[in-house]
């Protein structure tokens, strides 16, 4: 278990780790970007698959 300090710099690393990190795709209108938080898309909907793209591998 973490304690609170350990857990809001956790929290605070991963927050970074995800700034213009964050793949978009609507499944909507399949449009795609990338983006530092969860939203929807700009043709309006909110059915949009969002990935860390940290978790890719590099190679």
């Amino acid at each position: 278990m973490l304690n609170p300090d350990e857990l809001r710099e956790w929290q605070r690393r991963i927050q970074q780790a995800n700034e213009y990190n964050i793949w978009c795709h609507c499944r909507r209108c399949d449009r795609e970007w990338i983006a530092s938080d969860y939203v929807g898309c700009a043709c309006g909907s909110q059915d949009v698959e969002d990935i860390p793209c940290w978790q890719f591998p590099d190679d």
